[in-house]
């Protein structure tokens, strides 16, 4: 059932752009010293996005250190918290719809790993 949803996911749901979206942001954040661990993050949850149906949110073992926790800081204040909006709006117009109810079910898991991905992974 997950092959099926993530082949739809990525014709209809917008998976493939999505990829497409945080696989170039991570390209340009790796371009300056201070944004490759930002940088590196935004394109695993470019690959982690293109199939996220039969994957959950797993918290690594050593996600409580202070340098995750800094991490995630920054990474809301600067880009999380828009990030995670974006895909809540785009879960709620896809919820209008019977069909699009696993789709939104899907963006909503990808607006929680984008607001703090640090310490996180889709498995």
């Amino acid at each position: 059932m997950s092959l099926i949803g993530n082949i739809l996911w990525i014709v209809f749901g917008g998976g493939i752009v999505i990829c497409i979206e945080y696989i170039i942001g991570g390209l340009i954040l790796c371009m300056t010293v201070v944004g490759i661990p930002f940088g590196l993050k935004c394109i695993d949850i470019g690959i982690q996005s293109l199939l996220p149906f039969g994957k959950r949110i797993v918290v690594e073992p050593a996600a409580d250190g202070c340098v995750t926790v800094g991490l995630n800081v920054v990474w809301v204040l600067c880009a999380g918290i828009w990030i995670a909006i974006s895909h809540v709006a785009l879960a709620i117009t896809l919820a209008v719809t019977i069909i699009g109810i696993p789709f939104a079910i899907q963006h909503l898991k990808l607006a929680a790993i984008s607001l703090t991905p640090f310490g996180k992974s889709l498995q």
